[in-house]
């Protein structure tokens, strides 16, 4: 079970498992629902034509695309692979359902793409080739870092200007995480060209990755890079094989080097770097490898920068127009006049909030012109109007007043000032709450070891040395030395030693897993004891845990359905708030001039005009929509992380939604509810033998078979023998009866192995004392294999499958959350039933086929349940797809796992609570967070327009509108981050125990 978990857990991110038809079929992007046909067809070698066959074995396969029209779901997806995977010369199909297309390797000596053409036609539905020879190389997924963004406005700004770039197939911007990752074709578009896009938007992008340098470098440079030096070391760089691009920044000292890590690695390029310049400089690991980090880092710089700088010039402000007013003799001190009415205090304010206005707040300025120049106002906008029409009207009352011997100035100088601090402050507390989100992907990027042993062999086989290196140079085929207690620094191969491993961490699995060699290792388990020498096969970006990592990245791009209502109304929520505060400050303004305001509503310092403005400038602030858009998204992020953390693995915003909702859950049998391992439970002679002679003779018959009934029973004689690799007795004249049993001659006996009615089908006589056992195994939901010599039936195996432990308390648990349970499974009726009422669940079908698994899904959809499918098997997949959240188990097929929208890493039927769990609790978040957001705006807007002040004079001045906008974000973003302190519900939890 272990070793299935391993090496399938692997397979779901590499696409195979390595050395089979997966690897050959490298440019299949689709995945195949049933599986491929041999690699290369008999067909022609037996018929004679060895010709023909030897000249296809030399020739490559070829690969088409199909528009298939007329499917409506995955089962007419499966007809259709079905249909062309029966012609010869086939090497692999997969079909898309959604994008109506089937792709086909195949080899042409065989088969012709007119004839899957019509083959595809005669399944029933429309087929026209669109494409040859697909190179999928050229499609890449590539990331920018987006910075600016201030709100759902903004994402959908920069969303809308890389979609209409040529040969950008799909753009996701997040708002939490500040990235774009975009799927695009690099024979139509490069990546700087869509860099320039988001540039063009009004928005500043950084390239994190192409998509084309998975295997990719920085490295720092210690010495003198002058021109003579570069060009040196740019040369022979490149004459490396494998070498693929290389970049020279002389200012940051740097290098970065793409490379095929088949053909070269990071030591290799270092080597050659120093070499070349004769020794004059030091290359190492470019210490800030991460970039998002990097660049979070300097923004969370840049903002506490800012705020600081801001405050020294703010305080003053305040001070000057808010407490010193109150103390008499710096009172007296400031309202000396300078020119004419104007006063000490102004010209200090108006020199202090100066540059806060135009240096410190000059991203403001450049925020709102990018945004007004694109038609998408945001943030910046409002900010930029309320200060601008504080601080300008500001100007105009001092510049008056010293115009003037009798008008006295009354200016807002503490608001703008103040208000820009606050904004600031809100800004710097949301960015370190934010990166507060991504902990869960930094916990699994620390797995990783720092440091790796290497060693080398001579030629005898000997080590001959062992060196440290830092982990991040490890490279393909290196040998890795591991100590007990030790990290394993990359996935591979044991090739010397034995050991246990403990890969809980990665694959859930509880108990140490015990390693010898030819056995696979995974990067960031911790070895138990022993001393094992590992031969590394995936490093860096190809490792297990970096596809993790990278998996849970992309989720966390995804956006939920959900966040489509804060999209809706970003888009019209800030031209509406400016219509808003005009119409606030023009009521307030014409009430007071045609109608007039009881003098003590109006304090001695302001003018009718002056509180009006100040209730405009207080409604533009107070209602930036930046906590609406981050309401769903810092939640989405946070819930992918902790869930990642615990070995449940939901892939986006789309999956997360659609769990909260589910209501009722479909459950494949074998694998998911049981063990999906045969073993013997039981054996019933009926004839006086040993019975390690029995089974002598038994697992002679079975070892040719390649049931996996069979394969229980071999690995069940084996426990009667000492020895590992046992010899069995010579099995002649082998037949096997696909679904029915096996028959052969051992040592004179005729042996027969299988079902009743293959026993029937022979003439051999069933007794009744068999058939009654046969009953009793079958109430049991056990299989019972009937064993005849020589035409007597002289015993009964019973094999059985056993339910997964805590299987019912999950079911009883589901329950109770609202849940309906259903088990759905090829399995007979009877094995069914009895395996349904062990669980505790009673709507129950059996005999189902893959497309009916999937029929009875659309089914219960359709009687308006939000159905989730569990299964780890090729033939769950169709109703995987089908499923509203498709939900594989970790330990399943490559197939399934793709198909699903949710994975179980740790293979435990207890994380499908978990993942509906996890999932409400998101949303339970997310709607609180609307709730914030909303929430002040609902208050905020009417307090901040005037509404209480006529019966309780009290007013809200801009800057305190601002501090409650920036404390709305920073509140969403930290009831978000609550979710990282998520505990599983208590059955799950004794369970873990």
């Amino acid at each position: 079970m272990a070793a299935a978990t391993r090496a399938l857990f692997l397979a779901c991110f590499r696409g195979g498992t390595g050395g089979g038809p997966s690897e050959a079929s490298g440019p299949l992007v689709l995945r195949p629902r049933y599986p491929s046909m041999p690699r290369r067809p008999k067909a022609a070698a037996v018929a004679g034509d060895l010709e023909a066959a030897a000249w296809a074995a030399e020739e490559e396969e070829k690969v088409a695309v199909f528009e298939v029209s007329g499917m409506t779901c995955a089962a007419c997806a499966g007809s259709v692979e079905k249909a062309v995977k029966r012609l010869h010369g086939i090497h692999d199909a997969a079909v898309d359902v959604l994008g109506c297309r089937a792709q086909v390797a195949f080899y042409p000596a065989f088969v012709s793409e007119e004839k899957i053409r019509e083959t595809i036609e005669d399944a029933g539905f429309g087929a026209k080739l669109i494409d040859e020879e697909v190179k999928e190389k050229n499609i890449l997924v590539c990331r920018l870092h987006i910075k600016g963004m201030t709100c759902t406005s903004c994402t959908s700004t920069v969303e809308s200007a890389l979609q209409v770039v040529p040969g950008v197939q799909r753009a996701s911007v997040a708002l939490a995480t500040e990235e774009a990752e975009i799927r695009y074709d690099r024979r139509v578009v490069a990546a700087t060209q869509l860099v320039h896009a988001v540039e063009e938007s009004g928005f500043e992008a950084i390239l994190v990755t192409t998509g084309e340098d998975r295997s990719r470098i920085d490295l720092k440079v210690d010495g003198i890079l002058d021109e003579r030096s570069v060009m040196i070391v740019k040369s022979s760089v490149q004459a490396l094989p494998g070498v693929e691009d290389i970049k020279v920044d002389t200012e940051l000292q740097k290098i970065t080097i793409s490379y095929k890590p088949d053909q070269t690695g990071p030591r290799d390029l270092i080597e050659v770097i120093e070499s070349a310049a004769s020794g004059q400089i030091a290359v190492s690991i470019y210490p800030e490898a991460d970039g998002r980090e990097q660049h979070r880092n300097g923004e969370i710089n840049r903002y506490r920068q800012s705020f600081l700088w801001s405050l020294m010039f703010t305080v003053p402000v305040f001070l000057t127009s808010m407490v010193f007013m109150y103390i008499p003799v710096l009172k007296d001190g400031l309202e000396k006049k300078v020119i004419n009415m104007m006063g000490i205090g102004e010209l200090l304010r108006w020199i202090l909030s100066t540059p806060v206005q135009f240096v410190i707040g000059r991203k403001f300025y450049t925020g709102a012109y990018k945004a007004i120049c694109h038609g998408s106002p945001n943030m910046d906008v409002l900010i930029a109007l309320g200060t601008n029409t504080a601080y300008f009207y500001s100007v105009y009352s001092v510049l008056r007043a010293a115009t003037s011997d009798t008008y006295m100035a009354t200016d807002f100088f503490e608001t703008s000032s103040m208000l820009i601090s606050f904004i600031l402050l809100g800004k710097y507390l949301e960015i370190l709450a934010k990166g507060k989100t991504s902990e869960a992907i930094a916990k699994l990027m620390d797995l990783a070891p720092e440091t790796a042993t290497v060693i080398t062999y001579d030629h005898e086989g000997n080590v001959v040395s062992e060196k440290e290196i830092d982990g991040r140079l490890i490279q393909k085929n290196d040998v890795i030395k591991v100590i007990p207690g030790g990290k394993v620094a990359s996935d591979g191969f044991v090739i010397w030693g034995q050991s246990h491993v403990n890969e809980s961490m990665i694959t859930g699995e509880s108990r140490p897993v015990a390693k010898k060699k030819g056995d696979t290792v995974i990067g960031g388990t911790v070895n138990e004891n022993g001393v094992l020498h590992v031969r590394a096969t995936f490093v860096g970006s190809e490792s297990a845990l970096a596809q993790i990592v990278r998996l849970v990245e992309s989720a966390q791009m995804a956006k939920a359905p959900v966040q489509k209502f804060a999209d809706q109304i970003s888009k019209v929520f800030v031209p509406l708030v400016i219509v808003l505060s005009l119409l606030t400050w023009l009521t307030w303004f014409l009430a007071g001039r045609f109608h007039g305001y009881p003098s003590s509503w109006i304090p001695s310092s302001m003018d009718s005009f002056q509180l009006a403005l100040q209730f405009g400038i207080s409604v533009m602030v107070i209602a930036c929509p930046c906590a609406l858009g981050l309401a769903t998204p810092t939640a989405v992020m946070v819930a992918t992380g902790v869930g990642a953390s615990q070995g449940v693995l939901i892939k986006g915003g789309q999956a997360l939604e659609s769990a909260q909702k589910v209501d009722c859950i479909v459950f494949d049998k074998t694998g998911t509810l049981t063990i999906g391992k045969p073993i013997v439970v039981k054996t019933r002679l009926l004839k006086n033998m040993v019975l390690r002679e029995f089974y002598d003779y038994v697992a002679a018959a079975e070892v040719n078979s390649e049931h996996p009934l069979g394969k229980a029973i071999v690995e069940h004689a084996k426990n009667f023998y000492s020895e590992e690799n046992h010899i069995w007795p010579e099995a002649r004249d082998f037949l096997s009866v696909t679904g029915h049993g096996v028959k052969a001659k051992i040592s004179e006996k005729n042996v027969i192995v299988g079902n009743k009615s293959f026993m029937l089908s022979l003439d051999i006589d069933v007794p009744v004392e068999a058939s009654e056992i046969l009953v009793e195994e079958e109430d049991n939901a056990r299989t019972g294999i009937i064993v005849a010599m020589d035409q007597e039936v002289v015993g009964i195996i019973s094999v059985s499958d056993p339910i997964k432990p805590n299987a019912h308390e999950v079911i009883s648990y589901l329950k109770s959350m609202k849940v309906e349970c259903i088990m759905v499974t090829g399995d007979n009726w009877g094995t069914a039933k009895a395996i349904g009422k062990e669980v505790g669940i009673e709507n129950i079908v059996a005999e189902a086929k893959p497309e009916q698994k999937a029929g009875k899904v659309k089914e219960l959809q359709l009687s308006g349940r939000t159905v989730a499918m569990v299964g780890d098997g090729i033939n769950d997949s169709p109703a995987l797809v089908a499923a509203d959240v498709g939900m594989a188990i970790g330990a399943g097929t490559d197939v399934a796992i793709e198909a699903a929208d949710i994975v179980l890493m740790k293979s435990n039927l207890e994380d499908v609570i978990t993942a509906i769990d996890l999932s409400r609790k998101t949303f339970f978040r997310i709607r609180m967070n609307y709730v914030w957001a909303l929430g002040y705006n609902i208050l905020g807007i009417p307090i901040a327009a005037g509404v209480l002040f006529p019966s309780t004079r009290f007013r809200l001045p801009p800057w305190v509108a601002g501090a409650a906008m920036a404390a709305s974000s920073v509140s969403v973003v930290c009831w978000s981050l609550l979710l990282r302190y998520y505990k599983r519900p208590l059955v799950v939890q004794e369970r873990q125990t």
